[in-house]
């Protein structure tokens, strides 16, 4: 078994020495996962990457006014048929 030691900074973050984090195979911006077990023991491992989903949840929130279905497909239609006209005009 081997010891690493670091130290807290005043924002409580620490740096993860090299060694480390080559055994965890990560690098900078990746993201680590601390899982408490009930024991009060604490691993710490790479954590997983995240579905599609995860990463984009939100990515579309818009601000503006929500459409009833038939709205909606009414907006769709106009702008089918503005992006037909464009064609035509190139």
């Amino acid at each position: 078994m081997r010891e690493f030691r670091t130290r807290l900074d005043s924002e409580g973050q620490a740096t993860i020495p090299v060694e480390v984090r080559r055994l965890l195979g990560v690098a900078a911006h990746d993201q680590l996962s601390f899982v408490v077990e009930d024991d009060g023991e604490i691993r710490v491992a790479r954590a997983p990457e995240m579905g599609v989903i995860a990463r984009t949840a939100g990515a579309l929130r818009h601000n503006g006014p929500y459409y009833t279905a038939e709205e909606e497909r009414k907006l769709a239609e106009i702008a089918i048929a503005e992006d037909a006209m464009a064609r035509l005009d190139d």
